[in-house]
């Protein structure tokens, strides 16, 4: 994956008026082969007892695992789409707070990507486990 801060800024590019930018998603490191970011605990992202609603623990997974994704083919020829996620719920966080995720790549294949994310609390604290499997697409 390409390292740079030019990295982080296609990725904001690419988000523009998407879920991720809605949510307030914020891509904080780029690696060889994980990316991060951090979301808000906020009224987009809570459920009714103020705590981080488990949709919205899935769709930063989701989406850390799909933009590293993307960056690992050629994007003029490929797109890389969610196939299976899972997700454990290990502890809840706050509304006022951040939760924090990395993706891992665990399997980068010709057809198929699979990723392990974890997403932490502010105290570094492991709040969901989830896995993402990524389908490679050629572009028609």
């Amino acid at each position: 994956m390409d390292k740079s801060l030019a990295s982080l800024k296609r990725i904001y590019e690419r988000q523009e008026k998407t879920m991720t930018d809605f949510l307030g998603i914020e891509f904080t490191e780029v690696g060889e082969d994980y990316i991060c970011a951090k979301m808000p605990v906020d009224e987009r992202t809570v459920q009714p007892a103020g705590i981080l609603h488990g949709g919205a623990s899935v769709v930063l997974a989701e989406t850390l695992g799909s933009v590293a994704s993307n960056f690992m083919v050629d994007q003029e020829k490929y797109m890389c789409v969610g196939l299976e996620i899972n997700a454990n719920h290990l502890r809840p966080i706050l509304k006022g707070n951040w939760v924090f995720g990395k993706a891992t790549a665990i399997h980068i294949g010709k057809k198929t990507h699979v990723w392990d994310i974890q997403l932490s609390n502010e105290q570094g604290k492991l709040t969901c486990v989830s896995r993402l499997t990524i389908a490679v697409i050629e572009k028609k």
